[in-house]
């Protein structure tokens, strides 16, 4: 008897187009959606947790504060939108993407399955613009900033990005923050350098929070509140 193999799924292109930072592709893979970055795969539709925790963690660490205002940094696939939005106690809400494909395969592409009713909600806003000069040039403050716009702090997607991770790209985070707001970074593993740069930059309340993955290092959100 011929054993039968299942044929492996090949990633099928959606589209791809050559965005401000470089090429951006959409594909589906089986039945997840995936973003890819200049050959680098950024993140899929595969479960949501850790961006659902992103968010959550950042309001938690606000403790209790009314109707705050929070800064999502990276569209992505949506999830940390989705979430925030589906959560009424949440006042205003802005995502800054940087990649104009990204935000049309949202409003009017696969990605809207996810973030369709989020965007719909008069709560939102979403800026396109770069993250690391949004934060140095908007007037515009908040109560917590949820960052996912890399594969964490020493591991980022364009060159430029480095900056945000900085003693002077945290400055820009803190000027954007009210006092004993919160900022939140998703990683895709710990770095303990990352908590020093953070303290040195004068944020208080330093930790990493886990989140459990199905093999290897656990993904995490790295907390730090602006001082009252």
């Amino acid at each position: 008897m011929t054993a039968s193999y299942d044929a492996p799924v090949v990633p099928e292109v959606i589209d791809r187009r050559d965005g401000p930072y470089g090429e951006v592709v959409l594909r589906r893979h089986g039945e997840l959606l995936q973003i890819i970055a200049n050959g680098c795969f950024l993140m899929d539709t595969s479960d949501g947790r850790s961006e659902r925790l992103l968010v959550d963690a950042a309001y938690a660490a606000l403790d209790g504060r009314a109707g705050p205002a929070v800064l999502i940094g990276g569209l992505g696939v949506g999830f940390s939108l989705a979430h925030a939005a589906a959560d009424p106690r949440w006042g205003r809400i802005t995502v800054v993407e940087r990649e104009p494909a990204v935000i049309g395969w949202h409003r009017a592409g696969p990605l809207s399955e996810i973030s369709a009713g989020a965007l719909a909600d008069p709560r939102t806003e979403v800026v396109e613009a770069d993250l690391v000069r949004h934060v140095h040039e908007t007037s515009a403050t908040y109560d917590a900033l949820c960052l996912d716009i890399d594969n964490g702090p020493g591991w980022t997607v364009t060159e430029g990005n480095d900056d945000l991770y900085s003693t002077a790209g945290l400055a820009g985070c803190a000027r954007v923050l009210k006092p004993g707001g919160v900022l939140a970074v998703w990683s895709a593993q710990p770095s303990p350098e990352f908590e020093g740069t953070l303290r040195n930059a004068g944020f208080q309340r330093v930790r990493t929070k886990e989140i459990p993955v199905a093999r290897g290092v656990p993904d995490v959100v790295h907390l730090a509140v602006r001082p009252g």
